[in-house]
């Protein structure tokens, strides 16, 4: 039996998509993403405002591949229009959390009574700005602020304790969408 696996995306007018063989180049507003992913089967077709991507005689798993490769194309397509942001919130119970930011990491200090500052590192070319007790992940890959906003809610996690009790913390509480 034959599975055929299409895919169409809608490109802004003011974004352009390049597809070559195994990468692909998203321009926008905001700058460009460029990604390489495995597109030897994949037929690409570009015609006015949409993208299509198509397997022809797909297996079942290439066919989810091609799902995957198309919402990485509209994440890149969103990164480069409008941007991804991530809104973090610092709590604490006992302990005031200091944070700072360094070049290309977060520092905690005194994170639940520790001496020892904790640290996050920020990925690629994301921009995090400190704003009181609230934290701003700003980019172009939803990937690179998704990375960096975990690695800072990761850098505070409780452990060996009673997480009912213990709830200081950094913690993701808003997505762009």
């Amino acid at each position: 039996m034959m599975i055929m696996a299409e895919y169409e995306i809608t490109v802004p007018q003011n974004v352009t998509v390049t597809v070559t063989k195994n990468d692909v180049a998203v321009k926008g507003k905001l700058g460009e993403i460029k990604r390489s992913f495995k597109l030897e089967r994949v037929k690409a077709n570009q015609s006015g405002e949409t993208l299509t991507l198509k397997i022809e005689d797909a297996k079942t798993q290439e066919k989810a591949n091609l799902g995957s490769i198309a919402s990485h194309i509209k994440n890149m397509i969103d990164g480069v229009e409008r941007g991804h942001k991530y809104m973090l919130k610092i709590l604490y119970k006992h302990f005031p959390i200091n944070v700072s930011i360094e070049k290309d990491r977060v520092v905690i200090k005194n994170f639940a009574g520790e001496k020892k500052p904790r640290f996050a590192k920020i990925v690629g070319a994301s921009k995090v700005v400190l704003k009181g007790d609230i934290i701003e992940i700003d980019g172009k890959d939803i990937e690179e602020v998704g990375q960096t906003a975990a690695n800072i809610e990761q850098a505070t996690r409780i452990r060996k304790k009673d997480i009912r009790i213990f709830q200081d913390g950094i913690f993701i509480t808003k997505k762009s969408e």
